[in-house]
C-alpha cells in the first residue's frame, strides 16, 4: 500500500500516519499565565533534543477555533514551563487534562491533581508525577498546517532543573517498572512501558557518552576546570 498524504487515498478504515511513529513520549506540560492561572495539558509530539545542555521540545496545534493553545501563549509570554512524566497510575488524569477548556479552567483542579511549586521557575508541577523537568523557553518554530488545526508551534525549552522521586530508583538508575510511563500509539491507543532490554553499540568510544546522556563524562572529556573553562578535547 502506498499513498500521498493529502493527495491520494490510503484506502484504510483510519489514517495510518500516527500509528507508524510509535510509541511517542507524552509531553504533559504545565504552565502558569502572566496573570497567575495554572494550566496543564498533554502533547503527544514530545521528545528530548540533546543532553549537554539538555533541551526538550513539544508540538502544539492550534485549537479548533484557530487560536493558539493556552500552553503556547503561556510559554511564550512567561518564558517557563514544566514537563511532568505521564504515568500509568495517572493515566485518567492525563486524559482529563487533554480536553480543550477555556483559559479560566485550572486543569489540576479539574483532574483532582495535587500541585507542587517548581524550584527554579514560577510554574506548578504535578506532585504525584515521579519525574519532572523545569524548563526555560528557548524558541518556537512555526510550521504551516491545514485548517481547522492550522499552524503547528514547535516549542523548544532548556531544562534547568530535574526532579526524580527516590521511589523510582533502582541501583542509581530510573526504573521504568516503577515509573510506568505511558506513551501514545496510533488512533486512540496508548502503551504502558514495563520492560526494557539493553544493546550497546559495538566499538564503544565517545559515542557512548551521548547514548548514556552523561554530562559528567562529556565534561571530563572537554576537561572543564573549576572556573568552567573548557581545556580542549583530548
Amino acid at each position: 500500500m502506498f499513498y500521498q498524504p493529502g493527495s491520494t487515498s490510503h484506502g484504510l478504515a483510519r489514517d495510518p500516519f500516527k500509528a507508524c511513529v510509535v510509541p511517542r513520549p507524552i509531553g504533559w506540560i504545565s504552565t502558569r499565565s502572566s496573570t497567575g492561572q495554572d494550566n496543564l495539558a498533554p502533547y503527544s509530539q514530545f521528545n528530548n533534543l540533546t543532553f549537554d545542555p539538555p533541551y526538550v521540545m513539544f508540538a502544539a496545534n492550534q485549537t479548533e477555533t484557530g487560536v493558539r493553545k493556552d500552553t503556547t501563549v503561556n510559554v511564550e509570554t512567561t518564558g517557563e514551563f514544566v514537563w511532568n512524566m505521564a504515568t500509568y497510575p495517572l493515566r485518567e488524569a492525563v486524559n482529563i487534562t487533554a480536553e480543550q477548556m477555556s483559559p479560566g479552567i485550572d486543569e489540576f483542579e479539574r483532574a483532582n491533581l495535587r500541585k507542587e511549586q517548581a524550584t527554579l521557575v514560577n510554574v506548578a508541577m504535578v506532585l504525584d508525577s515521579p519525574v519532572k523537568f523545569e524548563c526555560k523557553y528557548h524558541s518556537t518554530l512555526r510550521l504551516p498546517g491545514n485548517p481547522p488545526m492550522g499552524s503547528v508551534d514547535i516549542i523548544i525549552g532548556l531544562v534547568v532543573g530535574v526532579h526524580v522521586s527516590d521511589n523510582v530508583l533502582t541501583d542509581g538508575m530510573i526504573d521504568v517498572t516503577k515509573t510506568e510511563p505511558i506513551a501514545r500509539c496510533g488512533y486512540y491507543q496508548y502503551a504502558r512501558i514495563r520492560e526494557t532490554f539493553d544493546m550497546v553499540i559495538p566499538g564503544g568510544g565517545k559515542v557512548l557518552y551521548g547514548l548514556e546522556g552523561s554530562t559528567r563524562l562529556n565534561a571530563k572529556e572537554r576537561r572543564v576546570d573549576p572556573d568552567g573553562q573548557a581545556g580542549g578535547v583530548s
